[in-house]
């Protein structure tokens, strides 16, 4: 299916406590400078806003390695054919020619606080009055026994878009006829989308249309799952039979894989599987751990403006931030950088500063027009992103209702990836 380009229905209003600003600005008097690590839904948005509402006036770069981003919402979709590759995909032009962002395709290698300084794989190093850090997810080492990243091509994570998720629909599509398609689910708190029962979802539709005799087996680590009722519904109204799942009371969270067999243990158990798909637990990009920005595996941070706890000059956002009830994905993030950017305009003088206020959808495709979704809005405490009230789909809806929710997530899609890259 064509994304269709809509009105973009959620954005966050944004919003934070102006912050302690450096005597002068810009390494010498000129513009201040503003250096963002990552070009995702966070790392994006906050450089275009900053841009934009800086009006010429903060000099911004944005730190990224990919010249073509792929966005991890909507990858499930694309695994499951409905939309292609290149749906996906998007560049950076746009936020250097309309916006003046000098955008560097590099990666951000260490980050001097004391010296405000980031240094990049290519020896650039860049000065900064405020830093943004946006980098995403990491895996934990060791958490799936007898994986490391050494063996994504043989059991893909694609919990990174791009060729990873052409890998795994590559593997699925060419399965032997009733073959065994094994999910290896990550524990909480993970990086949602591209969700792992959404996916399940996916193949499924892919399975069920040229393998209907194929198994799937999703060996999960956790008791319960966010919307279970909604996709047990699904699954079973599309897809009966096919897929089951083998919780922590059986085993799921007692797993261990066998790349170069192609077999997964559980709980002793061993299994012969065609794909399996791992993805392990998570934690927040290597670089907030490498600035020393974290606690445990994520990096805290102040609800009114995404600063660090141990750094009021770091802005920290979306799946790498500890910041309380908001759930990491991409809606998330983009909700969290127009608060944060709103702060850092502020902050150096170049605007008005507003009230935190941050909102989040999850959509999930079950099937082509049967679509579900989970939200809330949020806000500022001095303890924490605090939920102020939600809503979830419900079992038994209208296929009327699904069609609308499904179509709802093609507007939102458009208008986010609008809102990121200009």
């Amino acid at each position: 299916m064509k994304l269709e380009r809509r009105m973009f229905l959620a954005g966050a209003a944004a919003g934070a406590a102006t912050l302690a600003a450096p005597a002068v600005w810009g390494a010498g008097g000129g513009k201040p400078k503003v250096v963002v690590i990552g070009g995702g839904a966070g790392g994006a948005t906050a450089a275009r806003y900053i841009a934009k509402d800086g009006k010429g006036e903060i000099d911004v770069t944005l730190i990224e390695p990919t010249r073509t981003y792929y966005t991890c919402f909507f990858s499930n979709l694309y695994l499951g054919g409905i939309i292609g590759l290149g749906d996906i995909g998007h560049t950076y032009a746009r936020l250097a020619s309309d916006y003046g962002i000098n955008v560097v395709h590099d990666i951000a290698i260490d980050v001097d606080r004391a010296g405000r300084t980031v240094t990049t794989a290519g020896g650039d190093k860049l000065a900064y009055d405020r830093l943004v850090i946006s980098p995403g997810i990491d895996f934990i080492e060791g958490s799936v026994p007898g994986w490391d990243v050494s063996h994504q091509d043989e059991m893909p994570h694609a919990y990174k878009a791009g060729t990873q998720t052409a890998l795994l629909k590559h593997q699925v599509e060419n399965m032997r006829e009733g073959g065994v398609f094994a999910m290896v689910a990550p524990p909480n708190p993970y990086r949602c989308p591209p969700g792992p029962y959404e996916r399940v979802s996916m193949v499924a539709k892919i399975l069920s249309e040229k393998n209907p005799t194929a198994k799937i087996l999703i060996l999960d680590p956790k008791p319960k799952f966010s919307k279970q009722a909604l996709f047990e519904e699904g699954w079973q109204n599309h897809y009966p039979g096919m897929i089951e799942r083998i919780g922590p009371d059986f085993g799921g969270d007692k797993v261990e894989v066998r790349p170069d067999a192609m077999e997964v243990v559980v709980d002793g158990e061993v299994n012969k599987v065609d794909v399996c798909n791992v993805i392990p637990a998570q934690k927040a990009g290597w670089i907030v751990h490498r600035a020393g920005l974290t606690e445990g595996n994520w990096a805290p941070v102040r609800a009114e403006d995404m600063a660090s706890r141990k750094d009021e000059a770091v802005h920290i956002l979306g799946d790498a931030s500890a910041q309380g009830d908001m759930p990491k994905s991409g809606f998330s993030a983009n909700s969290q950088a127009k608060v944060c950017a709103n702060a850092v305009v502020a902050a150096l003088g170049k605007g008005k500063k507003f009230p935190a206020r941050f909102s989040n959808t999850c959509w999930s495709t079950i099937y082509p027009e049967d679509g579900i979704k989970v939200g809330a809005t949020y806000k500022a405490t001095p303890e924490k992103i605090a939920k102020v009230d939600g809503f979830i789909s419900k079992t038994g809806e209208s296929a009327d209702v699904r069609k609308a929710t499904y179509e709802e997530s093609f507007g939102w899609y458009a208008g986010i990836t609008k809102d990121m890259f200009g």
